[in-house]
């Protein structure tokens, strides 16, 4: 198989392109060069590995697009989440010149709120526009889908609707978060119920799926995340507890209502979790996904995505890369000792 990545040195992008190189396949990247990236099986020093063909342009750029002008692949893999129109130009200069364009795209897509266990047929929002400039996440992903759609049609046109991706690479900080803290050690502040269901992809299952989607020759919208009960907020952060506990460490499970009552936000201050019954709980953590399940989606244990993770953050120093468009994470220690009933210590 001959693989076109739009991107492909950073988290779901470098994880398509390990995988692709597992199976054998010819990989060419077009990105800008900004980042750095050691891909597995590469030998040090090596600015691509075997089987890596690299192109330099920025998309957003007049003439970015130029490094593609020739050439022919089997599939084109596109994280795109900005404006729109970039993934237009691209898929417009290749319909003709590739067979496949998967495009990782979110479940953000669907109208907000979706109901409990909604599937690929919910609802999507509306006012997206495939050569739009960037507006909101959620327009600017189903912008991303009718851009694809436009160029290569319902047949040749597969969108992942990723919901939480972790695992390593992160960029965005929401395990590596956890990590950190648990590493800390002491009492940690952990939002219940501990038995509350999570939804998330492993980042290099989604990568699977994604190749695997290409030898299936699928076409349509997918939900990517777990099945629900796979992992639950207690599984997760045991998990971190177990590969990173620091001295002392000691998970103290506070009512959700107290989290709220306390001022900390969901999902940002205290990534992942988000409190059952809300609307943000079933649009993250409660979608059918049985339709990925059923070509070829298998999720690795969270114990595996969780011991991984910290052992490419300790790889690489401890700190994990920030994308500088995604707000930071993490609750302030000194909020969490409050609402813990400690002294907190500078």
């Amino acid at each position: 198989m001959r693989l076109l990545v739009l991107g492909g040195t950073e988290f779901a992008g470098r994880a398509v392109v390990e995988a692709a190189l597992g199976r054998g396949w010819e990989v060419t990247v077009l990105n800008r060069g900004r980042h750095a990236v050691a891909f597995r099986g590469a030998p040090p020093g090596a600015p691509s590995p075997a089987g890596v063909r690299t192109l330099r342009g920025d998309r957003t750029a007049p003439g970015g697009l130029d490094a593609l002008a020739s050439g022919e692949w089997d599939a084109v893999v596109d994280t795109w989440s900005a404006a729109p129109r970039a993934v237009d130009d691209a898929a417009r200069l290749l319909a003709d010149r590739v067979g496949r364009y998967v495009y990782v795209s979110s479940c953000s897509v669907y109208a907000w709120a979706p109901p409990p266990g909604y599937d690929e047929d919910a609802p999507v929002v509306e006012g997206a526009s495939p050569d739009a400039d960037k507006t909101d996440y959620a327009r600017d992903k189903r912008g991303g889908e009718l851009a694809a759609l436009g160029a290569f049609g319902a047949e040749r046109s597969v969108f992942a609707r990723a919901g939480l991706i972790l695992g390593p690479y992160e960029n965005i900080g929401r395990l590596p978060w956890w990590l950190g803290r648990i590493a800390r050690g002491g009492p940690v502040l952990a939002p219940g119920p501990r038995e509350l269901a999570l939804q998330y992809v492993d980042v290099r299952d989604l990568a699977e799926w994604l190749l695997g989607s290409v030898e299936r020759e699928l076409s349509g919208a997918y939900n990517l995340i777990s099945p629900q009960g796979h992992a639950t907020t207690g599984s997760l952060l045991d998990a971190c507890v177990r590969v990173a506990g620091g001295p002392g460490v000691e998970l103290r499970w506070t009512p959700a209502e107290a989290v709220l009552e306390a001022g900390i936000e969901p999902w940002t201050q205290l990534p992942v979790w988000v409190p059952a019954g809300s609307d943000g709980y079933d649009a993250l953590h409660s979608a059918d996904v049985s339709r990925a399940v059923a070509t070829g989606l298998s999720c690795r244990p969270v114990e595996e995505t969780v011991a991984d993770t910290w052992r490419w953050l300790r790889d690489i120093g401890g700190s994990a890369p920030q994308r500088p468009d995604r707000p930071a994470v993490g609750l302030d220690p000194a909020v969490e000792a409050k609402v813990l009933g400690l002294p907190f210590v500078a």
